[in-house]
């Protein structure tokens, strides 16, 4: 399936950006030049987070089961533009089973691991899914039992498959499913025309009131990874560590398609504290590391080898920044949702550079490359904040079904433009970043949406989400309530409540702070800013 229009299409090529080779097809070529190079390696400490021993693939032997399991894909009956979701943590397993779908031409959505069921029926219900691979347990989370639950509760789902080591039953067990077939198991490749323009994934927008559905094709993925590649000079053959999970546009274009891009070394880790991390860079002479932003300056100083490149990831959420000279290369990723990232290098100065609008190749300027993004606001209207908008070959252009459909926040302008609808600042030489600090919650959309969920609980007149800077996490969301006259919420029944409803991980707050007012602006909105200046003062006000 082919999301992108022709003449962009035409015009991505014709510039260079876009290439014939899909994303498995750098793997097999890396395969064939290289094979006994390392691949894939899991993080030491698997065995605490997930099922199954750590394990490290070469080149050539991650190909043959990348090869076989797009075979087994096949033979139960997946074929070309199924989609197919993923729930699982970084893993060889996890990145073995999503380059083995992308080969057999399916449709990956690698969904968040916060998400709970009912998230995840509801996603995977949207977009017609016909199969689903599940992790066993993420640290003490039975993921592989709930992903068996969202089979009984979503009828289109054919195939329910499990990755580690105690998969339960009605789970298709992949790994000893493999091994009993042997090398039975072949693969045919389909011969279909412009392979790389095809459907790769459909990733999942959550900076608005609801999860939105976002597809990008093969060379959508590749435009967005050689931004990174250019601008942190990723080299062949190099050693890379990516913390972040495989379910959008940070982990996959940040991490996953840089590899395959430069035929590296993927070491994969689940963040389980910022030591382990450095210490997991350090053990494994990573030539590039990433790390979230508010946490780069930490890391950096924790890092032994003066030649590894810090990725420091921006995301919409974010707070500002910080200032400080770093003691080794510094690349900042500033990422727009689903939609868009750019990549630049801080350089020896110690402050952030803002981000211009106009078009971005990764590289010294648009004049060295292909435009890979272009980036405009929306016009300034009074009391009315600009909103990003992005165009380019790493833009999604048609999306999955609904992206467009009237109801949506995200839209198309008429210029050709996507406009995220994500807030941003106006400052001298562009814009600030993505995203404003304290408007939107940590990669689970907007905090009004959130503030519903907390008024529901019984006994509560409003209620506010905010965000609070944290030196271990960049941030944490924390929830103010205010109580009807006759009630006196108890914050361990709270939490209890948002468990019960199930309500996305992500959305739970760290702490709760009980008001008798929320603090208003002068149009009447929460004063989100106050709520955390107040919290971050006055520590022992919070339960």
């Amino acid at each position: 399936m082919k999301a992108t229009l022709e003449n962009l299409a035409k015009e991505y090529h014709e510039s260079g950006a876009w290439s014939d080779v899909p994303l498995d097809e750098l793997f097999r070529k890396t395969a064939a030049e290289h094979p006994d190079r390392l691949a894939l390696v899991d993080a030491p400490d698997r065995a605490a987070w997930t099922g199954g021993e750590p394990r490290r693939l070469t080149y050539a032997e991650a190909d043959r089961e990348i090869d076989r399991l797009a075979a087994f894909y096949s033979t139960v009956g997946l074929s070309s533009d199924h989609v197919i979701g993923v729930q699982a943590p970084n893993t060889v397993d996890t990145v073995i089973a999503i380059l083995a779908a992308l080969r057999a031409d399916l449709i990956v959505s690698p969904l968040p691991l916060h998400w709970r069921q009912k998230n995840v029926v509801e996603a995977l219900n949207s977009i017609g899914a016909k199969g689903f691979i599940a992790a066993d347990r993420i640290e003490t989370r039975d993921v592989g039992t709930a992903a068996r639950d969202v089979a009984a509760d979503l009828f289109s789902l054919r195939f329910v498959f499990g990755l580690g080591k105690e998969v339960p039953d009605g789970l298709i067990e992949l790994a000893p499913m493999l091994a009993e077939m042997g090398d039975d198991l072949t693969f045919t490749p389909a011969d279909r025309p412009d392979p790389a323009d095809h459907t790769a994934t459909i990733c999942w927008s959550r900076s608005g009131e609801e999860n939105v559905p976002v597809s990008r094709c093969h060379n959508h993925w590749l435009a967005a990874a050689q931004m990174i590649v250019n601008e942190a000079h990723i080299k062949e053959g190099s050693t890379l560590l990516v913390p972040y999970s495989l379910s959008g546009l940070t982990g996959l274009g940040g991490g996953l398609v840089p590899f395959l891009a430069t035929g590296s070394t993927l070491h994969l880790h689940h963040p389980t504290s910022l030591a382990n991390l450095a210490s997991h860079a350090n053990d494994v002479e990573a030539d590039v590391v990433m790390t979230p932003g508010p946490l780069a300056q930490t890391l950096d100083r924790k890092l032994t080898n003066t030649k590894t490149t810090v990725l420091a990831a921006w995301n919409i959420s974010a707070p500002h920044p910080t200032t400080f000279v770093a003691r080794r290369r510094l690349v900042d990723v500033h990422v727009a949702d689903e939609f868009a990232l750019i990549a630049k290098a801080r350089g020896p100065s110690a402050k952030i550079k803002a981000t211009a609008l106009g078009k971005h190749d990764g590289s010294n300027g648009c004049e060295s490359g292909p435009a890979l993004l272009e980036i405009a606001v929306t016009e300034e209207v009074e009391a009315q904040v600009p909103k990003l908008l992005v165009k380019g070959p790493m833009v999604p252009e048609i999306g999955w079904r609904t992206i467009n459909g009237d109801q949506r926040r995200v839209r198309w302008e008429g210029t050709g433009f996507l406009n995220t609808n994500i807030k941003v600042d106006l400052v001298e030489g562009g814009i600030s970043g993505f995203g404003i600090p304290g408007t939107y919650a940590l990669g689970t959309g907007n905090l009004e949406t959130i503030d519903v969920i907390y008024s529901s609980y019984p006994g509560i007149k409003e209620a506010a989400a905010f965000v609070v800077e944290d030196h271990l996490l960049g941030a944490r969301m924390y929830a103010a309530l205010v109580p009807e006259s006759s009630s006196v919420p108890d914050a361990a029944s709270f939490f209890a409540y948002l468990d019960a409803e199930g309500v996305d991980l992500a959305k739970i707050p760290h702490r709760v702070l009980i008001l008798q007012s929320l603090p208003r602006n002068a149009d009447g909105t929460i004063f989100r800013e106050k709520l955390t200046l107040r919290t971050q003062r006055l520590p022992a006000a919070v339960a």
